[in-house]
């Protein structure tokens, strides 16, 4: 619901790149992934990315947990994926069992259907009101540049957490 002179009507009409983040807990082996539309590189040298992660969403507990997240660049045509990450919650399925994938640095999930893509360390974890920012340094990055699936694609997608 858009609030008339709020922060949620400055934001009324951006239209971000969607990502899904995935995570491996180095201690118990789970592995968690969600759909992710707060995200950026904020420095240039040395290259950093900042992802962030709803404090609502299982995965959150898991990336806790990881010193490594993967985080996947969708394209328009993923819609599917992107449905599959956002609406279903790891507190109920196994995403992993429903998609192709490939365990990668630490154990981290990368998905074979998204080549585009950024392994990245986790220097800082950042609480930053119902999210933590994640601040990565990349040690893997694959793909080509192409289109990425916006925000204004998937905004009919229901989350699968809570708040």
């Amino acid at each position: 619901m858009w609030q008339r002179g709020g922060v949620t009507e400055f934001v009324a009409g951006f239209d971000y790149p969607m990502f899904v983040v995935t995570a491996a807990d180095p201690r118990t082996g789970e592995r968690s992934g969600c759909l992710v539309g707060f995200a950026t590189q904020c420095s240039i040298r040395p290259f950093r990315f900042l992802v962030c992660l709803s404090q609502a969403n299982h995965t959150h507990g898991v990336a806790a947990a990881s010193q490594m997240l993967a985080v996947h660049a969708l394209s328009p045509g993923q819609h599917e994926l992107a449905a599959l990450f956002g609406e279903q919650t790891g507190d109920e399925i196994d995403k992993f069992a429903r998609c192709a994938w490939t365990p990668g640095p630490h154990g981290t999930p990368l998905l074979d259907d998204c080549p585009r893509r950024l392994v990245g360390s986790v220097l800082e974890r950042v609480n930053l009101g119902d999210h933590t920012g994640f601040l990565l340094a990349p040690i893997q990055e694959e793909g080509q540049p192409e289109p990425a699936l916006m925000f204004s694609s998937v905004h009919d997608l229901e989350a699968g957490h809570s708040a």
